[in-house]
C-alpha cells in the first residue's frame, strides 16, 4: 500500500507544480485587465516565476540534503501554499509577482528536487523506472490539462479559484507526506552563499536583459531607461548588451568558484564534474529545449489569440487543445514504450516530433489560426513533448548514484525552468518587438497615407513606445491621428500581415533550438540502468 501511496503523493505534487505554469498563460489578457497591468507586465511575471525556480533550484536540492528530503518537501509545500493563496488574493501586479513569481517559486525549489530524489529513494530497479515514467506522464497530463482548465475557470468563474485549489491540494499533500520514506540527512552538507548569489545573479541578469530587449533594443538603443531625463545607453549601446555580457561573466565566475571549492576540499553548490556524464548532459539539454519550446508556444499563441484577435480564455484553451490531447496521449504511450524500446529511441523521436510539429504550426499560422495544418502541428508538438516527458526524468536520475539524486533533481529543475524562462523571454520578446515594429512598418509602407500623417503617427508612438495592439486598434489609431478611412484600412491590413510574420519568426527560433537539441542528444542511453555511486564516480572520470 505504501508503494502506491508514495508515488501518488509525489505525482499530485508534480501535477500542481506543472499546472501552475500553464494555467496562467491562457488567462493572460483577463489577468492583466483584472490587475490593471499590460501584456508585457504579465510576460515579466511569467518569466520571473520560472526564473526564481531556475535561479534557486540547485540551492533547494542542497537544502533537501541538509535538512532531509521529506522535511524540505513539507516546508516547500507550506511556502508554496502561502504563495498560491497570496496569488489568489492579489489586487495588483506587484502582489501577484510577490505571491506567484517569488513565494510560489521559492516553495517549488524545495518541492521539485525533493520529488525527484524521493522517487529515487523509495523505488529501485523496475519500480524506479515505473515511478519516473508515472511522474513523466503526470507532467505531460498537467501541461495538457492546464490550458483548458485555466480557460474554463477564467471564462465561467475566475482564474483566482485555480490558486485557491492549489492551496487546498498542498495542505492535503502536507499531511500525507508522513507516508514517504526518507534516508538519513547529510549533516556535512554546506551551502556556499557566494555561489548562491553568483548563480542567481548571473541567470537573472541574462533573463532580465532578454526580457527588456523588446523595449530597450538588443544593441541599438530603442527606448532605454532614463535618469533625470538622460538616456542610459553607454557608448551608444543598449543596456541589454551590457546585462547579457555581465550575466555571462558572473556565471563564468560561478563555475570557476565551484571548481575552486571542490579543489580545496569544500562543498560546491554544483559539482561541475556531473556535467561530464554524457547521458546526464544530453538529458538536461533535452529538458531545456522542450520547456523552451512549450513556454514559447504557451506565451506567443495566447497573446496572439487574445490581444490580436480578441478571443477569450476558453477559446484560447480550445485552440491549444490539440497540443494538450497529443501531450496526454503520448505521455502515456511513452511510459508504456519504456519497457519495449530504448530511452534514446523514444526521447530522440520526441525531439524530432516536436521539431516537425513546430514547422507545421508555422506553416499553419493564418489570420484566425483556424487551419487544419495549425491544429495538426499543435497535436504533433504535444505528442513530441509527451514522449520526452515520459523519458528524460528517468534518464537524468539513473545517470547518477543515490547520493547525487538531490543535486541532479535540482539541476533538472534548473534546466527545466531556465528553458521556460528563456522561452517566454526570448520568443516572447522577439514576438512583441516584431509586433511593435510591424505597426510602424505598416504605416511607412502605406502609400495612400500622406507623408505628414505618417510622420505624425510614428512620432506619436515613438514618444510612448509602440503599443501591443490588434489590427482594428491600428485602424483606430490612424483615424484618431487624422488619417482617412482608406488609409486606416490599408494600415490595418498591412499590420495584420505583419502580425502573422511576427508569430512565424518567433516560432522559427523554437524550431532552431529543437533541431540543435536533437543534434546534441546522441548520448542519451539505449538502456536505463540504476547506477551505484561507484558507477557514477567511474563515469565522471571518463
Amino acid at each position: 500500500m505504501r508503494s502506491w501511496s508514495v508515488i501518488i503523493i509525489l505525482a499530485v505534487s508534480q501535477f500542481v507544480m506543472v499546472l501552475d505554469s500553464t494555467v496562467m498563460n491562457v488567462s493572460i489578457s483577463v489577468v492583466a485587465a483584472d490587475l490593471g497591468t499590460s501584456i508585457t507586465g504579465m510576460q515579466a511575471a511569467i518569466t520571473f516565476y520560472a526564473l526564481t525556480m531556475a535561479a534557486f533550484m540547485l540551492t533547494g536540492g542542497k537544502l533537501g540534503d541538509l535538512m532531509g528530503r521529506v522535511r524540505a518537501f513539507k516546508i516547500g509545500a507550506v511556502i508554496y501554499g502561502i504563495g498560491s493563496l497570496t496569488t489568489a488574493l492579489s489586487p495588483n501586479l506587484a502582489v501577484l509577482m510577490v505571491g506567484w513569481s517569488l513565494v510560489e517559486g521559492l516553495g517549488a525549489v524545495l518541492v521539485i528536487p525533493a520529488i525527484a530524489s524521493l522517487a529515487a529513494i523509495n523505488y529501485t530497479g523496475k519500480a524506479r523506472v515505473a515511478a519516473f515514467s508515472i511522474l513523466g506522464a503526470v507532467t505531460g497530463l498537467a501541461a495538457a490539462v492546464g490550458p483548458l482548465l485555466g480557460g474554463l475557470m477564467t471564462t465561467y468563474a475566475s482564474w483566482r479559484y485555480v490558486f485557491v485549489a492549489e492551496t487546498v491540494v498542498m495542505v492535503i499533500v502536507l499531511f500525507a507526506a508522513g507516508l514517504i520514506h526518507d534516508v538519513e540527512r547529510d549533516r556535512d552538507v554546506r551551502i556556499d552563499p557566494v555561489s548562491v548569489l553568483a548563480s542567481a545573479g548571473g541567470l537573472s541578469l541574462i533573463v532580465y536583459g532578454v526580457l527588456q530587449s523588446k523595449t530597450w533594443g538588443w544593441l541599438k538603443p530603442q527606448h532605454p531607461p532614463e535618469i533625470n531625463g538622460s538616456e542610459i545607453a553607454p557608448l551608444g549601446v543598449s543596456p541589454v548588451a551590457y546585462l547579457l555580457l555581465l550575466g555571462v561573466v558572473v556565471l563564468w565566475l560561478f563555475v570557476d568558484r565551484q571548481r575552486a571549492l571542490a579543489s580545496s576540499g569544500r562543498q560546491p553548490l554544483l559539482r561541475v564534474e556531473l556535467l561530464r556524464i554524457p547521458a546526464l548532459r544530453s538529458g538536461l539539454g533535452g529538458f531545456l529545449a522542450q520547456y523552451f519550446a512549450i513556454a514559447a508556444l504557451f506565451f506567443v499563441v495566447p497573446v496572439y489569440l487574445q490581444t490580436m484577435l480578441g478571443r477569450d480564455a476558453l477559446q484560447t484553451g480550445v485552440k491549444i487543445l490539440p497540443l494538450s490531447v497529443g501531450l496526454a496521449l503520448f505521455s502515456v504511450l511513452g511510459s508504456w514504450l519504456t519497457a519495449r524500446r530504448s530511452a534514446r529511441f523514444i526521447a530522440r523521436g520526441g525531439q524530432l516530433t516536436m521539431a516537425v510539429g513546430v514547422l507545421f504550426v508555422i506553416a499553419g499560422v493564418g489570420v484566425d489560426l483556424r487551419s487544419m495544418t495549425f491544429a495538426i502541428g499543435m497535436f504533433v508538438v504535444g505528442a513530441g513533448f509527451g514522449l520526452l516527458a515520459s523519458q528524460l526524468g528517468n534518464v537524468n536520475m539513473s545517470a547518477v548514484g543515490e547520493k547525487d539524486t538531490s543535486e541532479v533533481g535540482g539541476l533538472q529543475g534548473t534546466f527545466q525552468n531556465l528553458g521556460s524562462s528563456f522561452g517566454t523571454a526570448v520568443a516572447g520578446s522577439v514576438f512583441l518587438l516584431l509586433l511593435s515594429s510591424g505597426f510602424v512598418s505598416a504605416v511607412d509602407d502605406t502609400d495612400s497615407l500622406p507623408a505628414s500623417e505618417q510622420q505624425q503617427i510614428v512620432s506619436t508612438v515613438d514618444d510612448s513606445g509602440v503599443p501591443i495592439i490588434s489590427a482594428d486598434q491600428a485602424r483606430t489609431t490612424v483615424l484618431d491621428t487624422g488619417g482617412s478611412e482608406a488609409s486606416a484600412q490599408a494600415v490595418s491590413d498591412a499590420y495584420a500581415d505583419a502580425q502573422i510574420a511576427a508569430i512565424q519568426q518567433a516560432l522559427f527560433i523554437v524550431f532552431v533550438l529543437l533541431v540543435l537539441a536533437l543534434l546534441f542528444s546522441r548520448h542519451l542511453p539505449n538502456r536505463i540502468v540504476a547506477h551505484t555511486d561507484t558507477d557514477t564516480d567511474t563515469e565522471e572520470k571518463t
